[in-house]
């Protein structure tokens, strides 16, 4: 990823503070539901933590995307990061299960604030060329953090204690914090009076047929990973694998994902990035339907590896074509409406299909889960085709 006119370092400080910051954020996703447990949580509750900070995060990324075209990205970001470094360090203060949840609600407001600026800032900063080999390089930089980000937080656990790891989590993010506000270029804000306008563009922006393709592609992926992320766990155990082991299909998910997500970044700069989408989708397909039909742990962990090339391709090219589809003073709201779909989608793959496969089953789920993401494919596919 060279450009002899080009200076790289704005955009490697952008992955820099995008790796830290998910990385402080990913230290306490381990230690929540322990935590949790020790104020009297049931399970039912710690799955209403998680799904209180999805939905947040889900609801609030499109106006937080609106807000970062309308002033600007630098001080939504700013303001997230600090709102999720809040949410950290008041979880050691919390004395009930329920308390707990508002702290996570903090958490998804901030990581939505977060989340559709740094997405804006990285289309702002490189040249329209480059951008599949941008959107590669940073999302490998957040998806080793969420990686690295667990590990860490379960190592600190062990020899810190609990509430310790909220707040190493939480003086991390506002380091990070401050930062962001020094390092990021100040962008010129719209006009107040320009606010009705503002909210008329933001309807037209759902005429753009790219975004609107992107987004039933992210929706229709997100679904089907939701299924993957919750109920993989449950399913192997059902079929008499070792826990310890199902670990090392996540691994191989998320390893391949990490891996593959620069190269096929410098691919998407070279090919139609629409390919890339609608392969990416098929490999998701593919290997979720296949997931419920195997029972052999080393057949589960190959479904892991379909499912991580997938992720990669949808993601890294959805994230070029947005960039490039939108106009410049809209993309935060488009990045905003892209982040809802990804943890709208991964929250409604946990939660409707939770009570789905009680009654079909497995299999059945797993496969109609891969039918969601191929109905995201023949979506994207149709919305797409040449006019």
């Amino acid at each position: 990823m060279t450009d002899r006119n080009y200076s790289l370092s704005p955009f490697l400080l952008l992955c820099l503070i995008g790796f830290i910051a998910f990385f402080s954020s990913y230290l306490r996703m381990p230690v929540m539901p322990l935590y949790a447990t020790q104020l009297g949580a049931e399970p039912a509750h710690v799955g209403t933590i998680n799904g209180a900070f999805m939905l947040t995060a889900g609801l609030l990324s499109i106006p937080a995307g609106l807000l970062a075209d309308r002033i600007g990205r630098k001080r939504p970001i700013f303001g997230g990061i600090i709102a999720v470094s809040l949410s950290s360090l008041l979880i050691p203060l919390c004395q009930t299960p329920a308390q707990m949840a508002l702290a996570y609600i903090l958490f998804g407001a901030g990581l939505a604030a977060f989340a559709p600026g740094m997405l804006s800032q990285v289309a702002d900063t490189m040249p329209a060329p480059m951008l599949g080999q941008a959107y590669g390089w940073y999302t490998t930089a957040i998806y080793v953090a969420m990686t690295l980000g667990p590990a860490s937080g379960g190592y600190l656990a062990k020899h810190l204690g609990l509430p310790d790891v909220f707040l190493v989590s939480g003086f991390m993010s506002l380091a990070v914090a401050f930062l962001a506000l020094v390092i990021l270029p100040n962008s010129a804000p719209r006009h107040k009076t320009e606010l009705r306008s503002a909210l008329s563009s933001s309807l037209d922006l759902m005429h753009n047929r790219w975004l609107r393709a992107c987004l039933a592609a992210a929706l229709g992926s997100c679904i089907g990973f939701g299924v993957f992320l919750t109920f993989l766990p449950l399913y192997a155990s059902s079929l008499g694998h070792d826990p310890a082991l199902v670990g090392l299909v996540f691994a191989a998910q998320a390893l391949t994902n990490v891996i593959c997500r620069v190269p096929i970044g410098r691919i998407a700069d070279q090919v139609d990035r629409r390919w890339l989408v609608a392969s990416g989708l098929l490999c998701l397909a593919l290997a979720l339907a296949a997931l419920g039909q195997l029972h052999q742990l080393h057949n589960l962990v190959l479904c892991a590896i379909l499912l991580g090339i997938g992720m990669a391709l949808t993601y890294t090219a959805i994230g070029a074509i947005i960039a490039v589809q939108v106009p410049a003073l809209q993309r935060g709201l488009a990045m905003g409406m892209y982040n809802s779909c990804i943890y709208l989608g991964m929250m409604a793959g946990s939660a409707v299909f939770g009570v789905t496969l009680k009654n079909i089953g497995y299999q059945l789920g797993f496969a109609s889960a891969g039918g969601v993401a191929l109905l995201g494919l023949v979506s994207f596919i149709q919305m797409t085709r040449s006019r």
